[in-house]
């Protein structure tokens, strides 16, 4: 994984502008390796389409991905013959090389990809690009998995791709909901950026880029598509789902120890109204104590509820200190991100340890309060119980928000001045 790239500074995203230099807005790259037959049906049907339906120039790319057949013989061709299309011819097989390659050469401000199967409706292809052409957005998707979309493929199939788009969003916390359509798009500016930190060059190029754009805040819009399995694909699903999991923990383990750098990669846009100071909107200690007190709101019921249920099999303090850790990890999280606005994997062990040493405290306070209450009566009845700890966990929120603004989560800003003008002395 590649951990030296500069990020750069990417401009604020705004409507293409379309036809000032005179060259393509789209370019579209059909990878292919030993498609003979099924090259020249598609590239002609995708011609023409986008020459009826794309209101702006556009370029189709063959990217040739070492194929032994005919399918170089046959892309020439077709770039000879309709205007718009041409071929690039790679020596060593894999999709995600092949698109790294034409993408980061091209000079069209959109880049696409689709397969050669032509398996998904071409009527979503300009609801896919819009949205980069219009500034809305920074990359596109097909979603074979949306409510919306309209499917016909094999049980086989269906099963392994909804497994995998689980298996994502439980290790890697992925939102995007179809990692696996051969069906993207993405501004060459953001590609510029991400490509280089991109490691794979095979099937699991796709995820690598949608994981590592979505943990920099990139936005990701998605198409519902009409899509029809191509019975005579020639992938071979257990080599490719093997490799997706060592990609998935490959990128995993990287994002785990903070070894990219993603952090700031979404600020050079500069249009995340998060990021911005907004007259009548509360900001720096009202925000954050509006935010803190729904959060701890929250959490006090999802305390309550699990100290109720630990109750039932086990005594006051037990129940009370596994109810308290388990919604302290939980407040500690959504305060991380949601209130004090810390985003990325970056230190987020050392502020759930911190948040623990927090938790001990509130425990000290609660524990002491039933232990106080046991000493005064002997035999207290549940609602009492409760109670008390309402009353001691007020107290406890109280520091908590202290804690948390000034130890655990201090200004980022306040901090980085105050380590320049040390670094100065």
């Amino acid at each position: 994984m590649r951990t030296d790239i500069s990020v750069g500074t990417l401009p604020a995203r705004e409507h293409l502008p379309v036809g000032a230099a005179g060259g393509p807005v789209l370019d579209v790259v059909v990878p292919v390796h030993n498609e003979e037959r099924d090259l020249e049906p598609c590239v002609r049907r995708l011609s023409e389409h986008l020459a009826r339906t794309f209101p702006y120039a556009f370029r189709i790319t063959v990217a040739d991905n070492a194929s032994t057949d005919r399918t170089p013989e046959v892309a020439a061709r077709l770039a000879r013959e309709i205007e718009g299309v041409r071929h690039v011819r790679l020596e060593a097989k894999g999709r995600g090389r092949a698109l790294r390659t034409v993408w980061s050469a091209s000079d069209a401000p959109v880049l696409a990809y689709m397969d050669v199967d032509l398996s998904t409706d071409l009527n979503a292809l300009l609801p896919l690009v819009a949205p980069l052409i219009s500034g809305h957005s920074d990359l596109a998707i097909g979603s074979r998995l949306s409510r919306a979309s309209r499917v016909v493929r094999g049980p086989k199939r269906e099963f392994v791709s909804r497994a995998y788009n689980l298996i994502l969003k439980s290790s890697l916390a992925a939102r995007f909901s179809d990692a696996q359509c051969g069906f993207k798009a993405i501004r060459r500016d953001v590609a510029e950026r991400l490509l280089p930190m991109v490691e794979d060059t095979g099937w699991f190029f796709d995820t690598e880029l949608l994981v590592l754009a979505e943990r920099a805040g990139l936005r990701i819009h998605e198409v519902p598509v009409d899509w029809v399995d191509d019975p005579d694909s020639t992938v071979h699903i257990v080599r490719t789902a093997t490799d997706d999991l060592k990609g998935v923990w490959r990128v995993g383990r990287a994002l785990a120890v903070g070894a990219l750098p993603l952090d700031r990669l979404a600020r050079p846009f500069g249009d995340d109204p998060r990021d911005r100071a907004i007259s009548g909107v509360p900001g720096g200690l009202a925000r954050q104590l509006v935010g803190f007190c729904v959060i701890g709101a929250l959490s006090t019921l999802f305390y309550l509820g699990l100290y109720s249920l630990f109750r039932t099999g086990t005594g006051p303090q037990a129940a009370n200190a596994a109810a308290l850790l388990v919604s302290a990890v939980a407040n500690t999280a959504a305060n991380r991100r949601l209130t004090f606005g810390v985003r990325g994997r970056d230190r987020a062990m050392r502020h759930q340890a911190q948040g623990l040493v927090v938790f001990a405290i509130g425990l000290a306070l609660t524990s002491g309060s039933l232990a106080a209450l046991g000493a005064a009566n002997s035999d207290p009845s549940h609602s009492t119980e409760v109670a008390v700890l309402v009353a001691a966990n007020l107290a406890a929120t109280v520091l908590r928000f202290l804690l948390f603004r000034a130890w655990v989560f201090p200004d980022r800003a306040t901090t980085s001045t105050s380590h320049a003008k040390d670094a100065t002395r």
